[in-house]
């Protein structure tokens, strides 16, 4: 028993070696945060340009699956406007992604459909509200701002691309992180900006679109 064990492990490691590549991969995200129904409040929000990068490594499971776990530097960010000021949300996020993908190889061109779900840590948060708050300055307010906001994130997208001879990958993709942009608790820890907490304390988190470049070797 043992040694078929030992046997299925080897072959099984041996066929992943065969199959897979290391790659690198990066691009452009167009994000935003979205407000809940209900809000009481007029609010316009727009969507921020920014790009992601990182690497990957793409392990074939057979002529229909592939998995392609990612280590990847990705910015969030949205801008929201509540009628009286406007914050500029930004994130720099370090993300695992698990990229699923099921499609057909057809040697030359590979297209496929993926599931992409994702952890992540905000390590350059940049909060920025522009509009005065009585008895606050804009340092404290953007220092509240930053404390308060979830650092961790936690996430899936869904899309589709086209792999061309198995070393060019081109995909897109829509993504959405779970939960609110702040912590209500920490937000609500500071009367004197309780008129931020207020209007902000609901935002949900940040969700977008991905285009994605990949080379593999």
């Amino acid at each position: 028993m043992k040694k078929l064990f030992l046997t299925l492990t080897l072959a099984l490691l041996t066929f992943t070696a065969a199959h897979a590549q290391f790659g690198i991969i990066g691009g452009f995200t167009s994000s935003s945060t979205k407000l809940p129904n209900g809000t009481n409040w007029s609010a316009e929000v727009k969507n921020a340009a920014l790009w992601h990068a990182g690497v990957a490594y793409k392990i074939g499971m057979g002529p229909f699956f592939t998995l392609q776990p990612q280590l990847v530097y990705q910015t969030k960010g949205s801008q929201v406007n509540d009628g009286l000021r406007d914050l500029k949300s930004q994130a720099g996020f370090v993300e695992l992604e698990l990229s699923a993908q099921l499609g057909l190889d057809l040697l030359a061109v590979r297209p496929f459909i993926m599931l992409e779900p994702f952890i992540g840590y905000d390590v350059t948060p940049g909060e920025r509200l522009n509009g005065g708050i009585t008895g606050a300055t804009s340092d404290e307010i953007n220092k509240y701002l930053r404390d308060a906001k979830n650092k961790f994130e936690v996430g899936f997208g869904v899309g589709g691309g086209i792999e061309v001879m198995r070393h060019v990958q081109v995909s897109v993709q829509w993504f959405m992180n779970a939960g609110k942009l702040f912590n209500e608790d920490k937000l609500a820890a500071d009367t004197i900006l309780k008129t931020v907490a207020s209007n902000y304390k609901d935002i949900k988190n940040y969700q977008g679109l991905k285009v994605t470049v990949g080379i593999f070797f």
